[in-house]
């Protein structure tokens, strides 16, 4: 009776300590049943909330949470395990080996017509009834390990050079395209998760800004989107100042979006056999069907050593038919991109829907080697095909033999954005949580084009947005390509600024000369005249949008969140 009434007292006394912690960190390592071995890269999520995390190279993890509840631990390859959330701040999981996903698996749908069977690489078909088919086989381990970058990296990235500070004298128009791609983030996150250093042109500051949600008030009037204007020091030259330039796309509600006309174009070469690439990218659409309503229209192309539709323009009300053509996608084969985004483009031209959202969703690892594949084939490729009014979403996987500079120019040249899934959990965030953003466009060819004053303005430099820059004469030209924004989105682009008055001892005082700045003779209190121009989705003749920034310097604790977050972010 003793021992009851001591074991009671225990347990209350646990649940108090509960209730008065208003957050616990919880911590762990996920290793694999058979051999006890880490495994990196695994989601932990409290089951009901969005909070998540994943297991890092030692298969550690550690996770903040704010009430009892489940973890939910998962990873390609493995068995799903949940564990209730106890006394202990320390939860080891181990997982079991998925036999169903790793051996035999059964398929059943409707069947692919028979001119198409065994002529694309990479799709199974079914006769109508059950039927069974073996995947590669694979080591367990091969899910199991995060995949090193191989010692022959043939990944590849666009050269950046970065952006030098501007006279704004004798240069005060600084023009660019707006950026809303993240994959920069993403992809460098994954090297850092892999312990290895990312290229240096793999980091695109704009994209690791733009990653951030960021507190922009919507837009109230006729334009799609909101401006907001700030300045303060920069915090690592209290001598210069920052301008934070600000856009925040108009959010339109999922039930007031527009019918999709969409059509998923997937790699299925024997470039994406890894876990990190075909298996992820089959549960990332698997997410993104679930967001499909009844007015929406997927159909499905695959490309290998050929291209050819799996899977005909079908109503978003039939998810079972446009899942079961996902599952019955397998890798094998060489890689003919072109191919497969001509027959894309052409099936969402031929399901064209007037006011809609026209949209080719292209998957892949970006390792095009049969017939066009050349980045500037690629670029006169996509191109020419924008101007039938489709978009496009380019979604990166793998690593090893990823191709950033080809998706990049895809994403860019074709009304569209770029996102790098790296896992599961940058899948729901691009795909679900960011899910009007991504495939909804409210506006396209969105630039800006700021004029500096050079009474306050000694000269001024853009951080980042390096491959979206813009001569003066494309602002007004509205055959000039720029980039899109879509539902909710925001969009944020920093200025370092020397103010006029500010020393700067970079080089030596000439010798044989006495240079002096010319007087500016301005009574404006105004640093910067600020121009927006886009276009409607659906029109040619862009909108122009005019804002001043007046003479207005906070001080670093006046700042909004915002400003502040970007600014570390940049630093």
């Amino acid at each position: 009776m003793k021992k009851l009434l001591v074991l009671t007292l225990v347990m209350v006394a646990a649940g108090t300590l509960w209730a008065g912690a208003q957050t616990r960190t919880l911590s762990g390592v996920v290793t694999a049943a058979d051999d006890h071995k880490p495994i990196p890269g695994v989601n932990v999520l409290l089951v009901g909330s969005s909070q998540g995390t994943v297991t890092d190279a030692n298969g550690h993890y550690e996770i903040t949470v704010n009430r009892k509840g489940r973890l939910q631990f998962s990873f390609i390859g493995y068995v799903a395990e949940t564990v209730e959330i106890g006394i202990s701040n320390v939860i080891n999981v181990e997982l079991k080996t998925d036999v169903k996903a790793l051996s035999e698996v059964i398929v059943t749908g409707a069947g692919i017509s028979d001119s198409m069977q065994g002529k694309i690489a990479g799709v199974q078909g079914s006769q109508g009834g059950p039927r069974r088919f073996k995947k590669a086989e694979r080591e367990s381990g091969n899910y199991r390990m995060a995949q090193p970058v191989p010692e022959e990296n043939t990944e590849t990235y666009a050269g950046i050079q970065e952006l030098d500070f501007h006279d704004a004298l004798k240069d005060p128009l600084s023009t660019f395209s707006i950026d809303v791609d993240a994959a920069s983030y993403s992809n460098v996150r994954r090297f850092i998760a892999q312990g290895q250093r990312p290229p240096k042109d793999a980091v695109r500051i704009e994209e690791m800004i733009n990653y951030f949600d960021y507190d922009y008030v919507q837009p109230k009037g006729e334009d799609p989107f909101s401006i907001y204007l700030e300045m303060a020091a920069a915090p690592w030259n209290r001598n210069h100042q920052l301008v934070h330039i600000g856009l925040q796309g108009k959010k339109i509600a999922t039930e007031n979006l527009p019918p999709s006309n969409l059509v998923f174009l997937v790699d299925v070469s024997g470039s994406m056999q890894d876990e990190n690439k075909l298996p992820l990218l089959k549960a990332s659409f698997r997410l993104l069907v679930d967001q499909l309503r009844e007015q929406d229209q997927v159909a499905m192309v695959v490309y290998a050593g050929a291209a050819g539709v799996v899977l005909e323009s079908t109503s978003g009300a039939n998810k079972e038919e446009i899942l079961d053509a996902l599952d019955r996608l397998q890798a094998g084969g060489s890689t003919a991109g072109g191919a497969g985004i001509r027959l894309a483009y052409e099936i969402a031209k031929r399901n064209f829907k007037t006011g809609g959202n026209n949209r080719v969703i292209l998957a892949t690892d970006g390792d095009f080697n049969v017939g066009e594949s050349s980045d500037g084939s690629m670029e006169k490729l996509i191109t020419e095909k924008r101007k039938d009014g489709i978009f496009l979403t380019v979604l990166g996987y793998g690593m090893g033999n990823y191709k950033d500079s080809k998706m990049e120019i895809l994403a860019d040249k074709g009304n569209g954005n770029y996102a790098y899934i790296d896992n599961i959990l940058e899948a729901q965030k691009v795909l679900v949580n960011e899910f009007g953003g991504t495939l909804f466009t409210i506006a396209k060819d969105v630039k800006l084009q700021i004029e500096f004053n050079p009474a306050h303005v000694q000269s001024y430099r853009l951080i980042g947005y390096e491959n979206r820059m813009l001569k003066s004469e494309d602002f007004n030209n509205d055959r000039k390509d720029a980039g899109e924004l879509g539902s909710g989105h925001t969009v944020t682009a920093l200025y370092e600024i020397v103010p006029v008055g500010a020393e700067e001892k970079l080089v030596d005082p000439l010798k044989y000369q006495a240079v002096a700045r010319p007087e500016v003779r301005s009574t404006s209190s105004e640093w910067m005249t600020v121009k927006f121009r886009y276009k409607k989705p659906d029109e040619d003749k862009s909108r122009l949008i005019v804002q001043t920034l007046e003479d207005k310097k906070l001080k670093t604790d006046q700042t909004s969140d915002d400003f502040r977050w970007s600014a570390a972010v940049a630093a």
